[in-house]
């Protein structure tokens, strides 16, 4: 019983700093992480590429599935302007944002008429509608990170490169 006396002060004070470090991030730069999100989104979409100099960090690293390594700021920049050169229309449509100190999730709706080749796959005109979870590290109003979870395979059958599972 004696030891749970000692071990518990500890615990609590532990815990405590993790979450005044947490909490340091006011409400107000919170909002500000996730209205930096929506703007960035808002502008990929408008198809400023610039708002990629301007926003991520120069030592940005992106997390994809299904790579083995992060890609940084210029060759995520590639990645985006090939996503939009196959789908001019694409949009992202914000579902859910949440801010918790450093970070900021965005689940997005995603829609864009194939019109252009797509990793080897030949334009087929036809929508394709993606949802995609994203969370993002904003330090000093800087993206310095993302990690991204989307279903790919759902794509790949929406453009017809993949059977439905099951057929």
């Amino acid at each position: 019983m004696k030891r749970i006396f000692k071990i518990l002060p500890i615990f609590l004070i532990t815990v405590g700093l993790i979450y005044l470090g947490c909490n340091s991030s006011s409400k107000n730069q919170l909002e500000k992480n996730k209205n930096l999100i929506r703007r960035m989104l808002w502008e990929m979409d408008k198809q400023n590429w610039s708002i990629i100099r301007e926003l991520y960090a120069p030592n940005f690293l992106y997390h994809q599935p299904g790579s083995t390594k992060p890609l940084s700021r210029d060759e995520f920049e590639k990645l985006i302007r090939m996503i939009y050169t196959a789908f001019p229309d694409g949009t992202q449509q914000i579902e859910d944002i949440v801010a918790e100190c450093d970070k900021v999730v965005a689940r997005l709706i995603l829609k864009g008429t194939h019109r252009a080749d797509f990793m080897g796959i030949a334009a087929t005109g036809r929508e394709v509608i993606q949802s995609d979870i994203i969370i993002f590290c904003i330090i000093d109003g800087k993206i310095t990170e993302a990690w991204e979870e989307c279903d790919m395979l759902n794509v790949m059958q929406q453009l017809g490169a993949v059977p439905p599972l099951g057929k």
